[in-house]
């Protein structure tokens, strides 16, 4: 299995176990990842998930460009990475994304989906769309680090490491990346602390005045009509 998936008290990790790959997303891990996002959004239970790595060299390098896809295969992977991008924006609770290593393309756009990062001190972080031609970040980053410098990692694709993503307000502090996902876990733990309806009904605020739903629908149609009608994706 690509995911992996843990429960401890109210507080669900989701792993990503590629490592051979640097967690790189076929079609069959984002389709477990999309089921898993997707019973975890009815889940009564659930107060916080995290979306970590069984390998602290990499959370996600972005997709899986070496999958064998026709052209239907090709469209049917960007349908599921629109999929994920909108069931990580729709989880009822906070998420936290633990943002080690490798966090490129779709990696930086997951990350930047979550509530909250930890990130270690391997980062590496980068979208990359616009070197293969993928129209996809403006949705997110620009509501987490403002226009200007949005504008500037996504025109240009520059990655960055820990200290900056700390210093653009990404993240609190720069831990091991060893440790990172420990650290998560104690954020977690800390949410569980408060109100579960409380936090859920702050969650819902947060996405009606951040526009969410309307920004990633936009950026997703986009997506879509790429794949489908212009170079899409590089596929193997």
């Amino acid at each position: 299995m690509s995911l992996t998936r843990e429960r401890r008290e109210g507080v669900e990790i989701l792993r990503l176990d590629r490592p051979g790959k640097r967690n790189a997303l076929d079609t069959a891990t984002l389709r477990l990842l999309n089921t898993a996002l997707s019973e975890l959004s009815s889940d009564a239970d659930l107060r916080v998930v995290v979306l970590s790595t069984t390998s602290s060299t990499a959370f996600c390098a972005g997709a899986d460009v070496g999958e064998a896809l026709d052209a239907a295969g090709g469209v049917a992977r960007m349908e599921a990475f629109a999929e994920t991008y909108r069931l990580v924006e729709e989880v009822p609770v906070p998420t936290i994304a633990v943002a080690v290593g490798n966090c490129v393309g779709a990696g930086a756009e997951i990350i930047a989906g979550c509530d909250l990062r930890v990130v270690g001190d391997n980062l590496k972080l980068a979208w990359a769309g616009a070197r293969l031609g993928v129209p996809v970040g403006p949705a997110r980053l620009t509501q987490l680090i403002g226009l200007s410098r949005a504008k500037e990692l996504i025109y240009t694709g520059r990655p960055i490491g820990a200290e900056q993503a700390v210093a653009l307000g990404l993240a609190r502090e720069v831990l091991p990346a060893d440790a990172a996902e420990a650290a998560a876990l104690e954020l977690a733990e800390a949410i569980t602390r408060q109100s579960a309806a409380g936090v859920r009904h702050l969650k819902v605020m947060f996405r009606e005045l951040e526009r969410t739903s309307e920004r990633i629908d936009y950026e997703n149609s986009h997506l879509l009509a790429f794949q489908r009608d212009g170079a899409g994706l590089p596929q193997g």
